[in-house]
């Protein structure tokens, strides 16, 4: 009874990250408790349905695909580069609540009839529905999950992607500018010292130099300026020849499911920022996931990769974006920028998943290891928070395995990962064993709430919807502090499962 009774909580409970309920759940007065899982399959099967939709959101979805065109070749005199905006302006995109909004909306595109616009449509990656909108040769898009899906609204948040503190200090003081040059200094040198950038960036990483900095920590362009140029080149090339060569077999009879998961994963990636809902966008998340699939045969796409896109894309494309990033229609680049943002993108996810990979194989025996260890660990750091835990049959594995799958990305907004991500990069390990340290440090910061929280259900609740969405810089550096301390503190704790 008791395990029914846990599945049936995951099935019904609206909270649950990416969960479309069609009608709204009835209120559970029955007290939940939790029995431990025999095994992280029991775990998996319990929950598996959590991201389960109707079947009317992927209908004919392969049919579509066959009818997708690939991105069009560059024109033979390409269109030069937007050049990088002002620094003085914020990157603004909003990160919401895992909240779902269904109020029903007109679709962005007309399924029988494509709009006119004046704009050209030499800058765009993919047909899509958007390049429908500009020619009114074009048919409508081949792609259609943006009809199935609602378009959200534009809910103003009181925390937007930026590079200030949740408080609203100035969006550049004396010691920002001088930390600015510094990174300009090394930056500009014949050979980048990658360990003093590595030391620099571990408090966080000016938005002007961002971009750059990232491509060079992540391993993805060289420390030797010359060579970056021509590194770019033919790195971006290689990922587009990737593109002509594998993405017209996601029809086939192989590659169909993941095509498919990924097809139904993009709309759910940030679903109330417009950004993430443009089509174009989604076809470009689409093809990034899809070839690094396909390339990985040992883990495949896993649900959950999708979202680790996102961080990248959004720093590149801040190399040319002065406005809201949440509101910017991509197609309004050039095509080559769309080009260059989508290859450095998969490039530098690449690199991520490289370090932990073992994360997404065959059940996932890297998230095992380290929900393990996050659980030895906090029984060190805090014994009242882990008796309590167990007082009230809580396992880690239900809210920490999350946690690990998605790096946090469901518990902290957008400007926040970006923040986190900074330190990640200059951190050895910072992507998995550093991230542990995070986690733990993240878990301790609710405590006195943990602490209040007296049954099962109250308890996962708590844990699987924090309150950080008006988190800013501030917030993250001092859980990156904690997350250093107990790294030295207790950096015994998880050797035992360390791989």
């Amino acid at each position: 009874m008791a395990t029914d009774n846990k599945i049936q909580f995951w099935r019904r409970n609206a909270k649950v990250p990416g969960r479309f309920l069609k009608d709204a759940p009835k209120p559970n007065t029955l007290a939940i408790k939790s029995k431990k899982a025999s095994s992280f399959h029991e775990f998996a099967r319990s929950t598996n349905d959590a991201w389960d939709i109707g079947d009317d959101e992927d209908d004919d979805f392969l049919g579509a695909a066959r009818l997708s065109s690939l991105p069009p070749p560059l024109p033979s005199t390409p269109q030069p580069p937007v050049p990088p905006q002002s620094s003085s302006n914020n990157l603004n995109v909003t990160e919401a609540p895992q909240t779902d909004s269904r109020a029903p909306q007109k679709p962005e595109c007309g399924r029988d009839q494509a709009k006119t616009d004046s704009r050209p449509t030499n800058g765009r990656v993919v047909k899509s529905c958007s390049e429908a909108q500009l020619s009114t040769a074009a048919v409508r898009s081949p792609l259609q999950k943006q009809q199935s899906l609602p378009v959200r609204p534009i809910i103003p948040l009181v925390a937007r992607i930026s590079d200030q503190n949740a408080s609203g200090a100035p969006p550049m003081t004396v010691r920002e500018k001088s930390r600015l040059d510094k990174f300009r200094q090394l930056l500009a040198s014949p050979n980048t010292d990658l360990e003093e950038l590595r030391k620099h960036s571990w408090s966080g990483i000016p938005r002007e130099v961002r971009p750059i900095t990232w491509r060079l920590l992540s391993g993805y362009l060289p420390a030797n300026m010359e060579r970056r140029e021509l590194v770019l080149k033919r790195k971006r090339e290689e990922y587009f020849g990737f593109i002509e060569q594998y993405y017209h077999s996601r029809t086939d009879e192989h590659h169909r499911d993941t095509y498919r998961q990924i097809h139904i994963d993009i709309p759910r990636t940030n679903p109330l920022i417009p950004l993430f809902q443009q089509p174009l966008v989604q076809e470009v998340f689409e093809r990034i996931l899809f070839i690094w699939a396909i390339r990985h045969p040992a883990s495949g796409y896993v649900q959950g990769i999708n979202d680790l896109v996102t961080p990248f894309f959004v720093v590149f494309l801040s190399e040319f974006v002065e406005e809201d990033v949440e509101n910017f229609e991509v197609s309004a680049l050039p095509l080559e920028t769309q080009r260059n943002i989508e290859a450095d993108s998969f490039w530098c996810m690449s690199k991520l998943l490289d370090g932990i990979q073992d994360n997404y194989t065959f059940a996932q025996p890297g998230i095992q290891i380290k929900v393990k260890a996050l659980e030895e660990l906090v029984s060190r750091i805090d014994e009242d928070v882990h008796s309590h835990f167990q007082r009230y049959e809580v396992e880690y594995l239900q809210f920490a395995f999350r946690w690990m799958n998605n790096l946090l990305m469901r518990e902290l907004p957008l400007r926040c990962t970006i923040r986190l991500w900074d330190t990640y990069q200059a951190e050895a390990e910072g992507f998995s064993h550093f991230h542990l340290y995070v986690c733990a440090a993240f878990l301790i910061e609710w405590r006195k709430e943990i602490l209040s929280m007296v049954d099962f259900q109250g308890l996962l609740m708590l844990l699987q919807n924090l309150p950080t969405i008006h988190w800013g810089n501030e917030e993250v550096g001092l859980l990156l502090a904690e997350a250093y301390r107990l790294k030295y503190m207790f950096a015994d704790a998880p050797n035992h499962y360390r791989r």
